[in-house]
């Protein structure tokens, strides 16, 4: 398979999450009439933990343990882990649960695509990932929409206090998204999981804290399969599978379509009727999503000689390595994971800061990534 088709499987991973998180922030909003928010954060994380744990119990009891397909946790990624836990899981969805009722829900649709651009700033400024022109105006474009979408003229300094909340919490996932890259290349399996568990116990002792009260049983159970399906469980590993091919930058650039996706569930389910401002940040938004996932970024690079373990197939371009006889098994598509060493290597393809293209570029005038000098991956 070329190298350019195998990053195919993560742009779909990309998309996918994105359709899931749009209809799973419509569904919970109409929820939160009936269910609090803190307690409405725990429920949908504690339903996608609990979910994936039956999974790796049922899996295990049937003979069928995930072994030798993912690359396991170590001690080095639980500081990682931790923060992912809490900031991606908990502080980000409690600050949403809390602003999304104050929010019309269309403009909280649209609202949640700051969550690409607040990655990508963070990326570019604190972990060096590229960002040319074409990035930089997609960001200018994005911005400019949230804003137009923030503004009420009726409110305090003609601001709505709700939409900068669904912000803050779309900043608050942007740096949640860099720390995952940390763990991208580990089982996301196990990841979602432990994010779940954690951060649904945390957020259910917030909602004890607050005086929250727990609904009715189907309430209850309905709040936890919208947090199996699109808050944590399907829709996270999904996401944490489009960051590891892609990168923080690009795997977010795909999961900014999930406010379109909003949009359209916003329209079906509270049929709201937005003004002409919605529509020109609407249009605003749309160019700066395109100029996104449109991005292609191709240069000679080199790789240096690396030691490390995640899960890989081994048509890509970047595993030609040997095996020992010990080395475990390929799965129904071909890849496995065990520890393995990368010699130097120096080529010419598209590709992304996945977790083999971390490196630092030398800006040129002409801001053209196709005419970048060599550079050395991190």
């Amino acid at each position: 398979m070329p190298i350019a088709s195998s990053r195919h499987i993560y742009v779909v991973f990309g998309i996918l999450a994105a359709l899931l998180f749009g209809a799973g922030a419509q569904a919970s909003k109409y929820m939160l009439g009936e269910v609090p928010p803190a307690t409405m954060a725990g429920l949908l994380f504690l339903g996608s933990g609990l979910s994936l744990l039956l999974i790796r119990i049922l899996l295990s009891l049937s003979g069928r343990p995930r072994r030798h397909h993912e690359a396991a946790l170590s001690r080095e990624d639980v500081p990682w882990l931790v923060g992912t836990m809490v900031v991606g899981s908990f502080l980000g969805p409690v600050i949403l649960m809390f602003s999304l009722p104050h929010t019309p829900a269309s403009i909280a649709a649209l609202l949640l695509n700051f969550e690409g651009v607040a990655t990508m700033l963070i990326a570019a400024l604190l972990v060096g990932e590229f960002v040319d022109r074409r990035i930089g105006l997609s960001i200018v474009l994005i911005t400019l929409s949230c804003a137009l979408l923030t503004y009420r003229p009726d409110a305090a300094y003609g601001v709505s206090l709700g939409a900068l909340g669904v912000i803050l919490a779309c900043t608050v996932w942007g740096v949640d998204n860099n720390i995952i890259q940390r763990i991208s290349g580990k089982d996301p399996f196990t990841i979602i999981m432990v994010k779940g568990l954690g951060a649904g116990t945390l957020s259910l002792f917030l909602a004890q804290v607050l005086g929250e009260t727990l609904p009715s049983p189907p309430t209850t159970l309905t709040a936890m399969a919208i947090g199996m399906v699109s808050f944590g469980g399907l829709m996270s590993i999904c996401l944490v599978l489009a960051i590891r091919g892609l990168g923080s930058a690009r795997g977010a650039a795909l999961f900014s379509l999930s406010p379109f996706f909003g949009v359209g569930f916003a329209f079906l389910i509270f049929s709201d009727t937005p003004g002409t401002l919605f529509f020109i940040a609407f249009g605003l938004m749309l160019v700066g999503c395109f100029l996104l996932i449109t991005e292609n970024h191709i240069h000679r690079h080199t790789h240096p000689s690396e030691v490390h373990e995640h899960r890989h197939s081994h048509d890509d371009g970047h595993h030609d390595h040997a095996h020992s006889e010990e080395a475990p098994p390929l799965d129904t598509w071909g890849f496995h994971s065990h520890l393995h060493t990368h010699e130097v290597c120096t080529h010419s393809h598209p590709h992304r800061p996945d977790i083999h293209h971390r490196h630092r570029h030398e800006y040129r005038q002409s801001d053209n990534s196709a005419n970048l000098p060599d550079v050395f991956s991190r």
